[in-house]
């Protein structure tokens, strides 16, 4: 198989979806080994993850170089991703070493992976089932030009960055996954507590989407799900304030509406900020299983918390108790 450097507006659209969501899983590269320009058996050999994103940065990156692509399977997931997930690993790294008879298409036992993939990569292992020996490139693909003319990383090429274009560009998948249960949400909380209920709503996944990744650094605790409880308490105040304000109700029938946007709204964008977990190069797979141990039962009795108080007290109006 072979490949170019050049992004078509065909590659840009895909990436839009991607972005987006529409299709997640549709957006991959068949695995194998492809050719890059005019190689030759002493041409390097580049491995990328199957999702077209991975791969269409790694060879739009390598522009004038030739080289080799080994393309893992790793089911159409990020090389970050995979390799948390066991996909951009030894195993797959050593099998598509064979299947694609890399032995016998160049003549060196080097093969270069994406930093960010040694999670999931034993090179000792490779070295020992394969003979071919790993070599981790920079972070990101377009330093690769400067690590294959120096022969080596720098510390800045070594050093994993999350600024706020690389957070912000999460946000769109994150709201289409959100966009359904929140419009649901959202008509049910406007029927049973009004339009200010809704927007309420609205707000917490806004904040939990979007505001969340593009403040993250700025948001003090170090758990994400602390970060997001912050976020959405800090959110909620507004309808807190709104929601008690109502000269006609008793002040316990106040407090009681103050209450519910503070223990549903943290949440809410609470648990949205956790699913950034997967996302990021903050994290490791314990710290996620700590987090969800620890603060999802949290969230949930907030959440039901906060329900069972809009449910009674709308209650409470349809009966004219308040």
């Amino acid at each position: 198989m072979t490949a170019d450097s050049r992004i078509t507006a065909t590659h840009r659209l895909d990436h839009f979806l991607a972005r987006w969501g529409v299709d997640r899983m549709g957006h991959r590269v068949e695995p194998g080994l492809y050719s890059l320009g005019s190689p030759t058996p002493a041409s390097p050999v580049f491995v990328s993850a199957n999702y077209t994103l991975s791969f269409d940065a790694l060879r739009s990156a390598l522009t004038g170089h030739d080289g080799y692509i080994l393309v893992l399977d790793t089911h159409g997931i990020n090389v970050w991703c995979a390799a948390g997930k066991g996909t951009f690993g030894t195993d797959e790294v050593v099998g598509r070493i064979a299947a694609t008879g890399l032995s016998s298409v160049v003549e060196h036992r080097t093969i270069i992976l994406p930093q960010l993939g040694a999670a999931g990569v034993s090179a000792h292992e490779v070295l020992r089932r394969s003979g071919f020996r790993v070599t981790f490139g920079p972070v990101r693909a377009r330093d690769l030009p400067a690590f294959l003319e120096a022969g080596a990383g720098t510390p800045e090429m070594r050093r994993v960055l999350f600024p706020f274009a690389d957070r912000i560009v999460l946000a769109p998948m994150e709201l289409v996954h959100a966009a359904l249960p929140t419009a649901v949400a959202a008509v049910l909380l406007y029927l049973l507590a009004g339009p200010v209920a809704a927007l309420g709503t609205l707000t917490a996944v806004l904040a939990g989407t979007v505001l969340f990744p593009a403040l993250l650094p700025f948001i003090p605790t170090r758990d994400f799900s602390t970060k997001g409880l912050l976020l959405g308490g800090i959110v909620a105040l507004p309808f807190a304030a709104s929601l008690s304000g109502d000269p006609v109700l008793p002040g316990w029938a106040n407090a009681l509406l103050a209450l519910a946007p503070l223990l549903l709204m943290p949440a809410v964008t609470a648990y949205l900020a956790l699913n950034f977990t997967g996302s990021t190069p903050f994290t490791s797979r314990t710290g996620v299983k700590r987090e969800i141990f620890r603060y999802v039962p949290v969230m949930a009795a907030m959440a039901v918390g906060g329900v069972v108080l809009i449910l009674l007290l709308a209650a409470a109006r349809m009966t004219g108790a308040i």
